[in-house]
């Protein structure tokens, strides 16, 4: 038996080559998506300032099941605590802040994020100190090796600073070196002290590396001392040790777990689906070579024996081979993930043994499923009945295919009907939006044979008006064979659901987002920091400009209230003189001016939500995991395409990484010249180190960047599922045209010319496209019309008629060119070889 199973793959070169291809392919994808799930899971990031510290105690990143956005920062007293546990040599506090050298007032030439820390902390890289002396006073600084070469600074020298919104002058008094290379972030180190009072972090600290005892067991170390901390901190070991350098990346963890979860879902599908359709195609066409077998005496057992042998050995070819390129297209989706910003780039790519598996699994569980299926009937019909039935249209409609049918359908519109009626605007909308149109494919592709017959019944007198003896042949051939036309018609609708459902989904999440933002904003101008963020006091020299109506820090983070259930909300701290001038935002009662000290503003909505009133106290969970109450003192229109709350800038941004606002927003008073008032502003701005001033568009652009990350991400990974989909119509379209050569050969014999063969193909390939694309949109609209409605308040998409063009266009290349190319190359030989040659 498995001689005849090599010997069938042997002579069987397309039908095989094509199942082949989607396996290999198939597998290769999920196993990709699989890495990525586990790298979200694992969220490795080898260290780097903290690289001699084989344990890390750091603040915890999430409180309960949500990740927290700043960094959360612990009390100095756990140094003592973490000092005290046994196997302990030393233990290190450490304490990052931004920091910038400065030449001739601006940030020093070509300098990357530069941190400032603490002397004694930087024997957790380690620095060795090759030049000088450690710093001693608070007016001392060591610098690394690179930066006092792009800064021209050397020992003895001064040079001019600025951290936590100031500037002075320090003495370089060292220049230290990196062992095993440089970090990717420059570093100046202060003294203890001075590094406190610029970290201006109220006496607490980032992390404590931990330096072992000679001898001393990292492992059991590390559980000591998390046992050692209890709640009060986060100890990490290995290779998730660079997490403590890292704050706000656990919030990116979910994002990159959901995003493989559900492509990795629709993948899982569709793999499935297009092997499965892959494979029947294949099987279908050998019916006349199964009738052979039969009737020569081989059993049914027998020839079921040959078909899953074949299978077999195509499935552990093609899957063993697919464990490289998964990896490698794991990497690839990962590289733009944090190329635009989803995740951070020191986070270490992993794929093990478990994606790999769960792909091989995918593609061979479709491959056995489909030839049982599909190789049942042909094992067993008798004999007699096989050699018939080989000449005659197969049956296509059962019981079991109905019932599949209609579970993808069910599913398809549940999840259409909860996007509508039980899902919120936000992030997980898609979660619900984005797999109905695949269900929905699915279930049209399982009965696209009796829907095919139906549209080309419709059709028949319109296409034999138009395209006459060509068409008459068309339509022939698509009544009676209209289960090989479904083949092909099936793949097309994949396609075309999954592209524009995704694609008009994204265009809306753009349009709305950028709709709402662009609205929100009143400011002209705005002042954004590059050194760390604005100290006290500079906006009110901005409000002193002539020609300003009004101005306003602005600070972003995320957050919690406590009574939400655990859904994160947008949090802004803003200036209370200068909100209702730079922001959209007006007040239904209370008064924005209040918004002072421990105070919070919120739309009448969210007050409604959350039940509360002006003069209540709203419990907060801000973004490093602090839990505050500030008063009610304004409620404002609720804007549901811009939900946040407003907070004093004062009380968020000691709350956020770096501590200070960022962005001043700037509104220019009625009749100002603009001209003249953006000039003041750049004087302005030169008087501060790092400032720059940009029009209003940086404002919206910064939130459209945002916006972009997830859109870059949801574009490469659909991408990828769309090319698979690309690749299974052109498996299917080759292989159904390769199968009809004798057909053509028969033809040509009895008077057609080559035209009229390929004119009777482009009418079936437009029959093909236009049955493709009516089904296609018809499964794009079960995302598209509740997604819309939810996001939108309108059942149509917001984007351009050219992205469904060019779907469409897609569509029609690939039909046309998989079906007449080979056509017309298989017709350049004589048609009597070509009826002569074996099928």
């Amino acid at each position: 038996m498995w001689s005849l199973v090599f010997r069938t793959l042997k002579f069987r070169k397309t039908g095989f080559i094509a199942t082949f291809l989607a396996m290999f392919l198939g597998a290769a994808i999920v196993m990709a998506c699989g890495g990525l799930l586990e790298t979200g899971i694992r969220m490795a990031a080898p260290p780097q300032r903290l690289a001699a510290a084989p344990v890390v105690v750091t603040g915890q990143q999430k409180d309960g099941s949500t990740a927290l956005t700043e960094r959360n920062r612990i009390d100095p007293g756990l140094v003592d605590t973490v000092r005290a546990v046994p196997g302990v040599r030393e233990a290190v506090a450490d304490v990052s802040f931004p920091a910038t050298v400065l030449t001739d007032g601006k940030p020093a030439t070509g300098e990357s994020d530069s941190y400032g820390h603490a002397w004694d902390s930087a024997r957790l890289t380690p620095y060795d100190l090759t030049k000088g002396a450690a710093p001693a006073r608070g007016g001392d600084v060591v610098l690394d090796s690179g930066l006092a070469a792009r800064s021209g600074a050397s020992v003895g020298s001064a040079v001019e600073l600025t951290a936590h919104g100031t500037t002075q002058r320090y003495v370089v008094t060292g220049i230290a070196t990196r062992k095993g290379g440089r970090d990717a972030k420059s570093a100046l180190f202060f003294s203890g002290a001075e590094a406190q009072r610029l970290a201006a972090t109220g006496g607490k600290i980032d992390s404590i590396g931990v330096l072992p005892a000679p001898g001393t067991d990292v492992a059991a170390l590390g559980t000591a001392v998390k046992s050692a901390v209890g709640g009060k901190a986060t100890v990490y070991t290995g290779e998730r040790r660079g997490l403590a350098e890292l704050p706000g990346t656990m919030a990116s963890q979910t994002t990159v777990t959901i995003l493989a979860a559900i492509f990795g879902s629709w993948a899982v599908l569709i793999v499935m689906f297009g092997v499965a359709s892959t494979l029947g195609l294949s099987l279908q066409q050998r019916q006349h070579e199964m009738a052979l077998l039969r009737a020569i005496g081989t059993t049914s057992r027998q020839v079921r024996r040959m078909i899953l042998g074949e299978t077999a050995v195509l499935s552990v070819v093609a899957t063993a081979l697919a464990i490289l390129p998964g990896q490698l297209l794991g990497k690839l989706l990962f590289g733009q993930l944090t190329g635009h910003g989803v995740v951070s780039d020191a986070i270490t790519f992993h794929e093990g043994w478990i994606p790999v598996v769960v792909g091989a699994v995918a593609a061979v569980a479709a491959a056995l499923g489909a030839t049982m299926f599909a190789g049942r009937r042909a094992a067993r019909t008798k004999p007699v009945a096989a050699l018939a039935e080989s000449t005659l249209q197969a049956r296509w409609f059962t019981v079991p295919r109905l019932l599949l049918a209609l579970f993808f359908f069910a599913n398809g519109i549940t999840l259409s009907v909860l996007t509508v009626t039980v899902m919120e605007d936000g992030p997980s909308l898609a979660s619900t939006a984005g797999p109905a149109s695949v269900l929905f494919a699915i279930g049209l592709a399982l009965l696209a044979p009796g829907i095919t017959k139906g549209i080309v019944a419709a059709l028949r007198w319109p296409v034999r008006l138009l395209t006459g003896l060509s068409g008459e042949l068309a339509l022939h051939n698509a009544a009676t064979r209209n289960v090989r036309m479904a083949g092909a018609v099936a793949p097309i609708v994949l396609l075309i659901g999954i592209a524009t459902g995704t694609l008009y989904m994204q265009s809306t999440e753009d349009h709305v987002s950028a709709r709402s933002y662009a609205k929100d904003v009143r400011a002209d101008y705005v002042l954004d920091s590059k050194t760390g963020g604005f100290a006290p006091g500079a906006v009110e020299e901005v409000r002193g400009v002539p020609g300003v109506a009004g101005a306003s820090e602005l600070v972003t983070s995320t957050g919690q209230v406590d009574k939400s259930g655990g859904s994160d909300i947008a949090l802004r701290g803003v200036s209370a003189d200068g909100v209702t001038k730079t922001l959209a935002v007006a007040p239904v009662t209370g008064s924005l001016g209040d918004l002072r000290d421990d105070t919070v503003a919120l739309s009448d909505k969210q007050a409604e939500k959350y039940g509360v009133r002006v003069g209540d106290p709203l419990p907060l969970r801000l973004g490093d995991g602090s839990r505050v109450e500030p008063k009610v003192v304004a409620l404002y229109t609720d804007n549901p395409k811009q939900q946040y709350i407003l907070l004093p800038s004062s009380l968020l941004a000691p709350h956020t990484t770096d501590g200070l606002p960022a962005q001043i927003m700037v509104r220019a008073a009625d009749g100002a010249d603009p001209a003249a008032l953006r000039e003041r502003l750049d004087r302005l701005a030169a008087a501060g180190p790092g400032v720059e001033v940009a029009g209003r568009s940086t404002l919206t652009s910064h939130n459209n960047q945002i916006q972009q990350i997830l859109v870059s991400a949801n574009y490469t990974i659909v991408a990828m599922i769309v090319g698979y989909a690309a690749i299974t119509v052109i498996n299917a379209l080759v292989a159904v045209t390769r199968q009809r050569s004798r057909e053509f050969g028969l033809q040509r014999l009895t008077g057609a010319t080559r035209a009229q063969v390929i004119g009777m193909l482009s009418v079936e390939g437009g029959l093909v496209a236009v049955i493709g694309t009516v089904l296609g949109t018809i499964a794009a609209a079960t995302t598209i019309v509740p997604y819309s409605l939810v996001k939108n308040d309108s059942p149509m998409p917001a984007g351009s008629i050219g992205i469904y063009l060019a779907i469409i266009g897609g569509a029609l290349l690939l039909i046309f060119g998989a079906t007449l190319v080979p056509s017309w190359r298989g017709m350049r030989n004589p048609p009597i070889e070509t009826v002569t040659k074996p099928a």
